[in-house]
Formats: structure tokens, C-alpha cells, sequence
């Protein structure tokens, strides 16, 4: 049986530290360098039930050329959508280096069989996933039922093949620090190769605290097994100021091993577009309208 301790969190010390590493201020050419840092780390994502090959299309030609009017900019990280948008994002992202990621187990409420979840995972790789985003059971979580957590993970850890997962939490729902350390550390034992704070469908989605929370869970397993698990928290990052923070709280977590994309990603919906403003502003001095770049 799977035993995961649960360890006491001060709810007052992680929130205080969070507040004062955002007391910090960068010069600018490091803001520009942490900008387009960020911009790399990004999953540029569309789940919506309105999905059509022309908006993933759309979001894939974004994802390699960010703005055309900076065209050394950093491709994104990925471009991550349904199952049955898999195959349109890998014809459009060949050759360019940029992952496709594909949201799977009956997302995002995970309410279905494990056979169906793992039929899920399994159309998404054989499209040609190369990440899977799955979302953790939180009743049973809730309930006690940790084992039967931990086997659906890694059932899906199986299924994935050679596509790396990332274990959603959807730490809305999980009500405490310490059933959010508990579930990070459950998925991480079970196979996880990120974990994930939200689906972005409930609210409140990515917070700061919680993120600290997630991230010294992954150092404390670092530390005991030396292997190195990746972040992604998603949902509710809207600024490029927010999403510099978030850089600086991985930083003085876990270190500059972290500050990739490989390691290390936000679920950018409306985060790009702010991003990519504020190196305008940056390299130019000037504000662009949000109207010159796309809704994605």
C-alpha cells in the first residue's frame, strides 16, 4: 500500500515568503532576458468546445512566430489541445522543434472509467502527443483513497510510451497546503514528470503560494531520489509581471537547473499577448494596442 505522509505546512510563512520575493525589482535588461524566457516556457493552449483545425492551425503559426515584427523572438514550449486536435498541431509544428501536449483522462473532470482515461491517453500518443496532461481523481484524493490515485497514475504513466506526463492536481479543489504537498508528492511517486496546479477551469486556478508549495515538494524530492520533475502551474497567470514573479519563486526554490522549459512552464492562454507587449514596451519604448495581436 502507498503511504504518503502528511507534512504540516504554515500557511503564514508560505505566503509571507511569496510576498517578498515579489518585493523584488529587476533592471531592465534582465526583465527583457526574463521576458523572453518566459515566452519560451509556454504552452500556448486551446480547449474550448469550439475547436477547429483553422484555430489550431492558427495557434500553431503563433506558436512558431510569436510576432512577426520581432522575428528573433523564442518559439513557445508547446501548443496544447484535445485529443482530436492532436494530428492537425503535429502536421503544423513538424520540424520546428515546438512539442505537441494533448489534455486527456476524460479532462477536466476526470469522471470517467479508467479504461475510457486510458483509451484517452493512448489516441492522444498514437496522434502523436508528445506530453499528456492528465487530471488526478480529487474525489477520490479527498476521500482517502490514495492508492487508487496513485495506480491511475501510473496506469497512465504506462500508457503514455515515451510521451512525457504532466499530473494536474486542480488544486482549486484540493482546500488545503497540505492535501496540495500530499497529492504533488503522490504523483511524483507514481511516475509524474510535471505537475501541474490547475485545469483552468476552476477557480481559483495558479496562485503563487500554492506554487511554493508544489515547488518545494519537487525539491524535497530531488533531493531524495537526485531525479528532476518539472512545474507547470496554469490558470489565472494573465501578466507578463506575474509571470516574472513566478520565474523568481522558481529561482529561489529550486534553483537556475529549473529556468527552462524543460523543467518549467505556465499554461498561457491571454499570458502570451501581455508578454509579448511588455517587450515591445521594452525594446522600443512604446506601448502596442492589444489589437495588433491575435485572440487566441
Amino acid at each position: 500500500m502507498i503511504d504518503i505522509p502528511t507534512i504540516p505546512i504554515d500557511q503564514v510563512a508560505v505566503e509571507e515568503r511569496v510576498k517578498r520575493l515579489n518585493s523584488r525589482s529587476i533592471k531592465k535588461g534582465s526583465k527583457v532576458q526574463a521576458l523572453k524566457m518566459a515566452l519560451s516556457m509556454m504552452d500556448l493552449t486551446t480547449l474550448e468546445g469550439k475547436d477547429s483545425k483553422g484555430k489550431v492551425i492558427q495557434l500553431c503559426n503563433k506558436a512558431k512566430q510569436p510576432h512577426a515584427q520581432i522575428p528573433d523572438l523564442p518559439k513557445v514550449a508547446a501548443v496544447c489541445v484535445y485529443p482530436t486536435m492532436v494530428g492537425i498541431a503535429k502536421k503544423e509544428l513538424q520540424g520546428s522543434g515546438i512539442h505537441v501536449a494533448s489534455v486527456a483522462t476524460a479532462f477536466p473532470s476526470g469522471m470517467a472509467p479508467l479504461s475510457v482515461r486510458i483509451a484517452d491517453t493512448k489516441f492522444a500518443v498514437e496522434e502523436g502527443a508528445d506530453e499528456v496532461d492528465m487530471v488526478i481523481s480529487r474525489g477520490a484524493f479527498l476521500s482517502g483513497e490514495y492508492q487508487q490515485v496513485f495506480d491511475e497514475i501510473a496506469a497512465i504513466k504506462e500508457a503514455c510510451g515515451e510521451a512525457h506526463l504532466k499530473v494536474i492536481l486542480e488544486t482549486g479543489e484540493l482546500h488545503t497546503y497540505e492535501n496540495v504537498r500530499k497529492a504533488s508528492d503522490l504523483a511524483m511517486d507514481a511516475g509524474a514528470d510535471f505537475i501541474k496546479t490547475s485545469t483552468g477551469k476552476i477557480s481559483p486556478a495558479a496562485t503563487q503560494p500554492v506554487t511554493l508549495v508544489m515547488l518545494e515538494a519537487i525539491r524535497d524530492y530531488f533531493y531524495k531520489t537526485g531525479k528532476m520533475i518539472g512545474m507547470k502551474p496554469a490558470g489565472g497567470i494573465r501578466t507578463a509581471k506575474q509571470a516574472i514573479q513566478y520565474l523568481i519563486l522558481v529561482k529561489e526554490t529550486l534553483g537556475a537547473d529549473w529556468l527552462n522549459n524543460q523543467y518549467f512552464r505556465f499554461g498561457a492562454s491571454s499570458l502570451a499577448n501581455d508578454v509579448l507587449r511588455q517587450i515591445v514596451k521594452q525594446e522600443t519604448g512604446l506601448y502596442q494596442s492589444g489589437d495588433y495581436f491575435s485572440l487566441d
